[in-house]
């Protein structure tokens, strides 16, 4: 039986999802997959929804203020000390 035969069935062992944990995740349904241990359901993992960060980008745009410049530190030093 394949990773992906046991994927569609919804349930894993989980010696076989230990095996193949980056491959049971890459394949991973909406519905997700439950992990069994000795036939015993121990956990479900479903994917996380997608995000929307588009409302984030220039939403703080005016109400950040730099002080000073960004790229010293403000310590004068000497590089053939």
């Amino acid at each position: 039986m394949s990773i992906t035969d046991t994927i569609a069935d919804h349930t894993i062992d989980l010696n076989e999802f230990n095996a193949h944990v980056l491959e049971t995740l890459e394949h991973l349904e909406n519905s997700g997959v439950i992990v069994t241990k000795e036939g015993r359901p121990i956990a479900k993992i479903t994917p996380l929804p997608a995000i929307n960060n588009e409302p984030l980008i220039g939403s703080m745009k005016g109400e950040i203020v730099i002080h000073g410049d960004l790229f010293t530190t403000g310590i004068q030093w000497d590089a053939q000390s």
